[in-house]
C-alpha cells in the first residue's frame, strides 16, 4: 500500500531496475499494430533473445541486467505498423513481421547497426528515415497529451510513476484546496476536447459550488464516430493519465467516486484501463484512503454498448444507471443534477488526459501552447486521401494546410500516388462536423474559427477527400449514420434525419427535382433548431456545409442527371474512348449483363440500354479507355 510504499521509492525502484537495461525495444501493442500481428513480433523479439543467451526482461520487477522488451500504446503512424522502436539508439522500423524479428536482434539489439530496409522511405524525397524525429510525420506534430502513448508500456504502473505520474494529483489532494484545483483549470484555458469545447474550469467550478455530499466524476470514453480513435488510443495507450486527470477533477468538484465510461467496441481499451484502477487500487493511490490521506477514492469501468447517442453526457448517465441511453432536456446539467441526481462532472478521455500536464506546467505554461482562445493541443484521426494516415496531435490554431502538406504529406489520388492538386475537402468532427474546402486551407483549427466556418472540432475526426469523391455520398453516408443512432426520443431527430436520407437517397438515385433540394434545407434547418440534444443538433452539418460549398455537385444529380464525380450507380453512364480501346476483350468479358459489343482487336462499345453501371467493366480496363 502506498502508505508504506510511497510514489518516491516506487519510481526509485523502477529507475534502478531501467539502469540495468542494455537496449529497450518497443512494440506498439495499439488496436491497429496488434490487429496486424505486433504481439507475433514481440514474443519473437524474447524467443530471439533467448536463443542468442540473452535475458529478455519482459517486466521491470527486479534491477538484473538485460533486454527490455514492452508493449506500448499507439504510436500513431498506423499505415506503417506494426512499429517497433530500438532505445537508446531511437531507431524506428515499419511494418515489421515476425520473420524480421531475427536480423533486427543481430544488427540493431545485439549490434550497432541499422536494418534500412526496415526503415520509413519518404514518397517524395525516397530518404531514409532511421530515427521517429526524422519521420516528416513525427517532428511536424507536437506531441503532448500522445508524447507518452508510444513509449510507455501501459500496464506498467511503476513506470507511469517514474515519468512523474501521479506527483500532480498527490501534490493536489495534500496542499491545495478545491477552489485552487478548479482555478488553476480555469486560468489554463483548457476546453473540453470531446465536441464543443466548454470551458473545463466553468464546468468543474459549477459542480464545486453545489451543496451536496455525495459527487461524482464520469470519464465519456464512447468515442463513436465513423474513423475516430484518438481517446481509444489514449486509454490503450497512457491509461493511468485518464486516472490521474479524473482525481483532479474528483479533487476539484468534492467527488470521491468515479466511472470511466467505455464502449465494449473497445476491448483493449477496457483491459487496459480495468486494469490501471486495480493496480492504482493496489498501490493505495485508488481506495479507501487516496494517497495515505483518510480520503476515499474509487474509479469504476462501464462498458457501453456502442449507441452514438451514449456520447451525448445525459444518455451517458441514464446509461451508468441501469436505463436506456437517451438524452434529458437541460438545464438542469449534469454539474447540478447528474449521475443518481448527483452532481457530476464528464469530460471525455482526451480532455482529462491533459489535465495532470496542466498541473505539471502550471497555467501559464499551458497557454503558452495553442492560441489564447483555445490553449493546449488537439489530437486528430487522420484518413482519406492522403499519403500518411493515422493518429496525430497539434497546437491548436494550426492551419488545415499544414497538416494535409506536411503532416500526411500530400493529397493522393485513388490509387495512392500523390497528386498536390487533388485536394476537394475535408470533413472535420464525423457526423457532427462539416466539410471543409480549398478556402480554408490557411484556417486555423480551434474551436471559435470553426464553428465561424459551419463545421466543428467534435472529436477530432479528419477525412481529407479528393477529386474522385461525390459530395453528395459522403452527406447520404454520414446522415444514414445518424439516423441509425438516432435514440428517437424526439420528433425532429426522429422523423427528420429519416426524411433527410429518403431525400439524399432520392438525390443520387436519380429521382430528385429542384424542390427535393429546397426541401432538403428546410429539413435540415428543422432539425438543427428543434432536436433535444447535440446529436440532432448538428446532423444536418454534412448536408448543410456541402450544400453551402458544393451546390453546383448537387444541381449536377438533380437536374443533369449526372455525378460529376461517376461514384453514384444510378447515374453513371460509362462509355468507351475509341483511340484508346485495343479490343482485348476483357470488359466484354467481365460485363456480367452482356452489355459491351465488340470485335477482336478492334474498338468494343456498351450498349446503354442493358448497362446495369455496375462499374466491372471500368474496374478491369487496363488502358484507361473506359469513363463514366
Amino acid at each position: 500500500m502506498l502508505e508504506t510504499m510511497t510514489l518516491e521509492t516506487l519510481k526509485s525502484d523502477h529507475d534502478r531496475c531501467a539502469e540495468l537495461v542494455h537496449k529497450r525495444i518497443i512494440v506498439c501493442a495499439g488496436t491497429g499494430c496488434t490487429a496486424n500481428g505486433s504481439m507475433a513480433v514481440h514474443d519473437e523479439f524474447v524467443r530471439q533473445l533467448e536463443a542468442h543467451g540473452q535475458k529478455a526482461l519482459v517486466v521491470l520487477d527486479k534491477p538484473e541486467p538485460g533486454y527490455q522488451v514492452s508493449g506500448s500504446g499507439c504510436q500513431g503512424f498506423c499505415q506503417m505498423g506494426p512499429l517497433v522502436s530500438i532505445l537508446p539508439e531511437g531507431l524506428m522500423y515499419c511494418k515489421v513481421r515476425q520473420q524480421d524479428v531475427a536480423e533486427i536482434v543481430r544488427e540493431s539489439v545485439l549490434g550497432e547497426n541499422c536494418v534500412e530496409r526496415l526503415a520509413y522511405k519518404c514518397p517524395d524525397s525516397g530518404c531514409t528515415c532511421k530515427h521517429m524525429d526524422d519521420i516528416p510525420f513525427y517532428h511536424r506534430q507536437s506531441r503532448f497529451v500522445l508524447r507518452m502513448c508510444g513509449f510507455l508500456d501501459p500496464e506498467d504502473l511503476a513506470e507511469y510513476i517514474a515519468q512523474g505520474g501521479y506527483f500532480a494529483a498527490r501534490k493536489a489532494a495534500t496542499e491545495s484546496t478545491p477552489e485552487q484545483i478548479c482555478a488553476t483549470v480555469l486560468e489554463s484555458g483548457l476546453r473540453g476536447r470531446g465536441g464543443g469545447g466548454f470551458p473545463a474550469g466553468r464546468k468543474w467550478e459549477m459542480a464545486r459550488i453545489q451543496d451536496s455530499p455525495k459527487k461524482y466524476i464520469v470519464c465519456n470514453g464512447d468515442e463513436g464516430d465513423p474513423g475516430a480513435f484518438m481517446d481509444r488510443s489514449v486509454m490503450e495507450g497512457n491509461p493511468h493519465s485518464v486516472l490521474e486527470g479524473m482525481i483532479l477533477a474528483a479533487l476539484g468538484i468534492g467527488a470521491d467516486e468515479g466511472y470511466i465510461y467505455v464502449r465494449a467496441e473497445y476491448p483493449l481499451a477496457v483491459a487496459r484501463m480495468k486494469r490501471a484502477v486495480r493496480d492504482a487500487t493496489e498501490a493505495g493511490i485508488l481506495g479507501e484512503s487516496l494517497f495515505g490521506t483518510g480520503r476515499r477514492m474509487t474509479m469504476t469501468v462501464i462498458e457501453g454498448a456502442g449507441a452514438f447517442v451514449c456520447g451525448e453526457e445525459t444518455a451517458l448517465l441514464s446509461s451508468i444507471e441501469g436505463n436506456r441511453g437517451m438524452p434529458t432536456p437541460k438545464p438542469p446539467f449534469p454539474a447540478q443534477k447528474g449521475l443518481f441526481d448527483c452532481p457530476t462532472i464528464i469530460n471525455n478521455v482526451e480532455t482529462l488526459a491533459t489535465v495532470p500536464l496542466i498541473f505539471r506546467l502550471g497555467a501559464e505554461g499551458f497557454r503558452a501552447i495553442g492560441i489564447p482562445s483555445s490553449p493546449g493541443t488537439k489530437t486528430f484521426a487522420l484518413t482519406g486521401h492522403v499519403a500518411n494516415t493515422g493518429l496525430i496531435e497539434v497546437p491548436m490554431g494550426t492551419t488545415l494546410r499544414h497538416i494535409i502538406e506536411d503532416i500526411a504529406g500530400g493529397v493522393t489520388d485513388d490509387h495512392g500516388a500523390l497528386c498536390g492538386t487533388d485536394f476537394k475537402a475535408v470533413q472535420i468532427g464525423g457526423p457532427s462536423g462539416g466539410c471543409l474546402v480549398q478556402e480554408h486551407l490557411e484556417l486555423p483549427l480551434d474551436f471559435d474559427s470553426l464553428k465561424k466556418a459551419g463545421a466543428m472540432v467534435g472529436s477530432g475526426g479528419l477525412v481529407v477527400m479528393n477529386r474522385s469523391t461525390c459530395m453528395v455520398e459522403i452527406a447520404r453516408f454520414f446522415m444514414q449514420f445518424t439516423q441509425n443512432e438516432s435514440c428517437g426520443k424526439c420528433v425532429p431527430c426522429r422523423e427528420g434525419t429519416r426524411q433527410m436520407l429518403a431525400l439524399l437517397n432520392d438525390i443520387v438515385e436519380g429521382r430528385a427535382t429542384l424542390e427535393t433540394l429546397s426541401l432538403l434545407e428546410e429539413v435540415a434547418e428543422m432539425v438543427q433548431i428543434g432536436s433535444l440534444c447535440a446529436l440532432g443538433k448538428t446532423a444536418p452539418n454534412p448536408v448543410l456545409s456541402t450544400l453551402r460549398y458544393f451546390r453546383e455537385e448537387y444541381l449536377a444529380h438533380v437536374v443533369d442527371k449526372r455525378c460529376p464525380a461517376g461514384k453514384c450507380a444510378a447515374l453513371r453512364t460509362f462509355s468507351i474512348d475509341e483511340e484508346k480501346c485495343i479490343g482485348c476483350g476483357l470488359c466484354r468479358r467481365k460485363c456480367p449483363v452482356g452489355a459491351i459489343e465488340g470485335s477482336p482487336k478492334k474498338p468494343h462499345r456498351i450498349d446503354g440500354e442493358k448497362c446495369i453501371r455496375c462499374g466491372a467493366c471500368l474496374d478491369s480496363c487496363k488502358f484507361a479507355a473506359i469513363s463514366a
